[in-house]
């Protein structure tokens, strides 16, 4: 909970209150523990704080638990016991300006990007594409952009894959080799694409991504919610638009150095599924990302189930850790909850390692960083409780925030102007036409060449006399019999 007067999150309380520095949420931050220990009250907590500071916010919606947060609370035993343990004096229930966001377009406003904005290089490496290849897809983005064609779908992108294929004789010695073998195999990864949802995902309008740098009109900053229950179903799709989402922020942001407080956040629930299995572009983007984004004021949040979901390279960057309660029931779990123990300062009073498994719901180790940038000593605490909802709202409400939305005009319809698949299209309709023309006004010349050559025999042969054609009749008659005498003799020779 935001303290205006303190500048300060109020996150939770132990032996003394904990505070995030809102000047060092830049430096990011790691949400882990087990299933049911209270990870999401964690992220909505944070969340809240952010948007009450003015802070726009971004949270992937993995289980479809966070709709609640356009809805105001409400009383119960649990959350009235919190209050009143913490002494919270100034806790009031509350709704939370909310967008919501679905690739699908089901459960919020569509989000789209083209091909082109994705670029050779991210689809190359997304689609797991091998250097040759991925040379190739270079070549196919240099082939559309001289030719002025617009890449938008991937339709346009299959097009283009087969117009370069098809004249790879032409771009030989221009690029190099473009092998049939090459090009197949970008044409199944395409397909692939496809077939978990990149056909949606692929369009226009796209998404700018500064219309998530909104603020409510009491100066609350927007909460973006992207509804990902149908989404992380699909993971190339679901690291395609993270992968694109995240490189697009540091682009879009300019380097803004030590803020008081971070411009935009974001949570990424159920963080390992941005790991698991995940193609290698999309690890070092994140990696990249995690380590240099922070200079343009963008707070990154990985809620996970073990921290060692989470890459090291990426863990390394992480200051603010929030631990709930972990179960070591095999050796691999008790290597993983000794390793999320030492990441923490240790605190005199009690082992940490102990403490994460006994740990209970809605309790948490926490260790923030200082205004000096030095993580605290490590508190177990228990976390205050959310003022919206902790219930997914109903279908109707839903619906109706995202009708009301300012931006449903500019993303609910789909767009398909020209681009290369038509163009491509029409192109090889002009050609096949031309090619037909060519070929009837070739077979017309034969014809007109053919009647001519017999007009010009007919009118030059002279006229033969009477006495001529007796002649000629009977010199035929005997070169037909002289001839038939040869013919039989010949086959009764061969015969023999």
């Amino acid at each position: 909970m935001y303290q205006k007067d303190i500048h300060k999150v109020w996150l939770a309380t132990g032996d003394e209150r904990v505070y995030l520095e809102p000047s060092m949420a830049n430096r990011h931050g790691l949400i882990a523990g087990a299933t049911g220990t209270g990870k999401t009250v964690t992220l909505k907590v944070l969340a809240e704080s952010f948007s009450d500071m003015g802070v726009p916010v971004f949270v992937a919606d993995i289980k479809g638990d966070l709709s609640g947060m356009c809805e105001a609370g409400a009383e119960n035993k649990h959350i009235r016991r919190s209050i009143d343990t913490m002494g919270i004096t100034d806790f009031n229930y509350t709704s939370y300006p909310v967008q919501f966001w679905d690739v699908y377009g089901k459960q919020g406003l569509p989000v789209r990007t083209t091909i082109s904005e994705m670029g050779p290089e991210l689809l190359s490496r997304l689609l797991g594409l091998n250097e040759t290849q991925s040379g190739i897809m270079r070549i196919v983005f240099r082939v559309a952009d001289d030719k002025e064609l617009l890449l938008i779908d991937l339709k346009d992108l299959r097009a283009m894959v087969q117009y370069v294929g098809d004249n790879a004789k032409e771009y030989k010695l221009t690029y190099g080799n473009i092998s049939a073998q090459s090009i197949g195999a970008i044409q199944r990864a395409l397909l692939t694409l496809e077939d978990e949802g990149g056909d949606i995902f692929f369009g226009e309008p796209s998404l700018e991504l500064a219309d998530w740098v909104e603020w409510a009109e009491d100066g609350r900053g927007m909460m973006n919610i992207l509804e990902c229950s149908e989404l992380f179903q699909h993971p190339l799709l679901y690291g395609t638009f993270l992968l694109w989402m995240l490189s697009e922020i540091y682009e879009m942001l300019p380097e803004a150095g030590d803020l008081d407080k971070p411009k935009l956040a974001f949570f990424f629930d159920e963080a390992h599924l941005l790991f698991d299995d995940a193609p290698k572009a999309l690890v070092e983007k994140v990696e990249q990302v995690v380590r240099l984004i922070r200079s343009k004021g963008v707070s990154v949040w990985f809620i996970t189930q073990n921290p060692s979901d989470i890459p090291d390279s990426v863990l390394g960057q992480i200051g603010n850790r929030v631990q709930h309660a972990l179960r070591a029931y095999t050796p691999n779990d008790q290597k993983a909850l000794n390793a999320a123990a030492k990441s923490f300062r240790v605190n005199p009073k009690f082992d940490t390692a102990e403490a994460i498994m006994s740990l209970g719901v809605g309790e948490a180790l926490v260790s923030v960083l200082d205004g000096d940038g030095v993580p605290s000593v490590v508190e177990r605490a228990n976390i205050l409780p959310p003022r919206s909802s902790m219930k997914a709202v109903d279908h109707i409400l839903l619906q109706s925030v995202v009708l009301a939305s300012s931006l449903r005009d500019k993303y609910a319809a789909e767009e398909d102007r020209e681009s290369a698949y038509e163009q491509l299209t029409e192109e090889r309709e002009e050609e096949a036409k031309a090619e037909a023309e060519a070929k009837e006004k070739a077979e017309k010349e034969k014809e007109k060449a053919k009647t001519e050559k017999k007009t010009k025999t007919s009118s030059g042969r002279k006229k033969t006399s009477v006495f001529e054609k007796a002649v000629s009749s009977t010199a035929n008659t005997i070169g037909r019999e002289i001839g038939k005498k040869i013919v039989r003799g010949i086959f009764d020779t061969f015969f023999k």
